[in-house]
């Protein structure tokens, strides 16, 4: 019988956990305002090129098309996250398919990882993250259908899913070369001595060449960026807290990613895709060293969940259906109650609530509100990275238009960071601003060789060496207006307004962009 024709492929009902996902994220996807990197990762769609400082091209070309075609509102900017998030809980379905779970496996494998914490997280906000899941778990289903059914075309169409991946974010590579090792090791080996493996490599490299001809023209600036980014925010990160956060991130779902580990490597019937089992502990270890965040491994997780829902199906096969029923809302109703903390579906003034009393009730959550600075704040990093922007870029233009018409044609504005240059930028056409300097993240491969205004609106830290060195340089010098958005991140950046800029200030801005640019 062919392969087609032997199981259903449930398409109908995986299409119902796909509109709850949807749906939730429709739910929170205009609260709080933009996220610090969405705003910088929609000023890269105004800079098209093929590689940048901390991405590969991909997000850039989505936000150009997610500009044009919808717009530049908060809303129109999470609109293709929103189609990936549903896509992956589709994908999600589909394993469970692929490894013989029926409906109760599905429900219980979409419903734990649509209300999982680390996936309504990481789910909805415009950044590369939930595109990388997205190529993680085609990738899996791809491999999957090939060894269902020895169809070369899954192979070739798993060369382009790797391909597009690394070019969204550079993980892919690591989870590409975790699932070959896991098939060496695996009896599946065989796969690998398959003629089309090599065409899909070579798919897979052909789509990557233009971004990797791209970093070695700019001297590989992905390096300087993960040796920032170590220093800065990895070295926090300790292995204790990765592990424990692998296994908090996914609330009380993480009983069925554990199942499903463990009928990967064990499963008599899951035997052709042990090498999945491990790839997820090789990818894990290799995170693990490297210190890496604890969401660079969500892609990983949904094909656990699959297995898991598979698993529960097979140890569950006798059970009536009130007994079934009630473990799928056992495994999905407790992450539903603490859904606020990790997805905007409430006000702020209620999010703000809620966080304080887990905080008080429930301190073993207490890693949620946990910055990258090791301390515990009213709210989480992602809410505070989204708010402060339009009181910034308000209070800018405020300054800006303070200015007479032939002050502001000689006035510059300047940002220490990608964030405020983000805010900036995108907003400088609803205030009719210049656009912005920077020499941070990405904004440094565009910004123009010197500062020559005669004003300069400098937006940065309100500390007493920022200060004494823009005091002592330039002609007048008056702070004209700080963030006081209590919850932002940003709180207490300053706007300055120089005149007459010395020439040391433009000495000091070019030595900085010959170190950056030389890196």
């Amino acid at each position: 019988m062919p392969y087609r024709n032997r199981r259903s492929t449930y398409c109908n009902f995986i299409l119902i956990f796909v509109v709850i996902k949807v749906g939730l994220n429709l739910l929170a996807i205009s609260h709080f305002g933009f996220h610090r990197d969405e705003l910088l990762h929609l000023a890269l769609g105004d800079h098209l090129d093929w590689g940048y400082k901390e991405v590969p091209p991909f997000i850039a070309l989505l936000a150009k098309v997610s500009t044009a075609v919808f717009g530049d509102s908060v809303f129109a900017a999470r609109i293709f996250t929103t189609i990936g998030s549903g896509i992956i809980i589709w994908l999600t379905g589909l394993i469970t398919v692929e490894l013989g779970g029926r409906k109760f496996a599905i429900t219980l494998a979409c419903l734990s990882m649509i209300f999982a914490p680390a996936f309504a997280a990481s789910g909805y906000l415009f950044q590369p993250v939930v595109f990388d899941q997205l190529w993680w778990v085609l990738t899996v289903w791809l491999i999957i259908k090939y060894i269902n059914t020895s169809a070369p075309a899954y192979i070739y169409l798993t060369g382009i899913a790797i391909g597009l991946g690394m070019l969204t974010k550079y993980t892919m590579a690591f989870f590409a070369l975790s699932l070959i090792i896991g098939l060496l090791i695996s009896k599946q080996r065989k796969v690998l001595l398959n003629k089309h493996v090599l065409g899909a490599i070579a798919v897979a490299l052909l789509l990557f060449l233009p971004n990797l001809i791209w970093q070695w023209q700019h001297h590989f600036p992905v390096v300087g960026h993960m040796k920032e980014l170590r220093s800065t925010q990895l070295e926090y990160i300790k292995a204790g807290d990765f592990i424990m956060q692998q296994l908090m991130v996914n609330g009380i779902a993480l009983f069925v990613w554990l199942v499903g580990l463990a009928f990967l490597l064990l499963s008599f019937r899951l035997r052709k895709f042990q090498f999945l089992g491990f790839a997820y502990i090789i990818i894990f270890i290799f995170l693990l060293k490297m210190d890496g965040k604890n969401y660079y491994l969500f892609g990983a997780y949904p094909m656990l969940f699959a297995a898991g829902g598979y698993g529960f199906d097979r140890l569950m096969k006798t059970a009536q259906r009130p007994l079934r029923i009630a473990v799928v809302l056992f495994f999905a109703l407790p992450n539903l109650i603490l859904l606020p903390i990790v997805l905007p579906v409430l006000p702020l003034k209620q999010t703000l609530a809620f966080f304080k009393f887990t905080q008080e009730q429930m301190p073993f959550l207490g890693f949620i509100t946990t910055w990258e600075d090791r301390k515990q704040h009213p709210t989480t990093q992602d809410y505070a990275d989204m708010l402060g922007w339009d009181e910034m870029a308000e209070k800018v233009a405020k300054t800006y238009h303070s200015l007479s018409p032939e002050e502001r044609s000689r006035t510059q504005i300047f940002a220490e960071n990608y964030g405020q240059a983000g805010a900036i930028h995108h907003y400088r056409k609803q205030y009719n601003l210049p656009d912005v300097v920077c020499l941070n993240s990405s904004f440094s491969l565009w910004a123009p060789q010197n500062i020559h205004g005669a004003y300069i609106i400098y937006i940065g830290d309100n500390d007493e060496e920022t200060v004494k060195k823009l005091q002592s340089n330039s002609g007048s010098f008056q702070q004209a207006g700080e963030v006081e958005e209590p919850l932002a991140r940003e709180k207490g950046t300053a706007i300055y307004l120089l005149t007459n800029p010395s020439p040391v200030l433009n000495e000091y801005y070019r030595k900085e962009l010959t170190e950056i640019s030389s890196q």
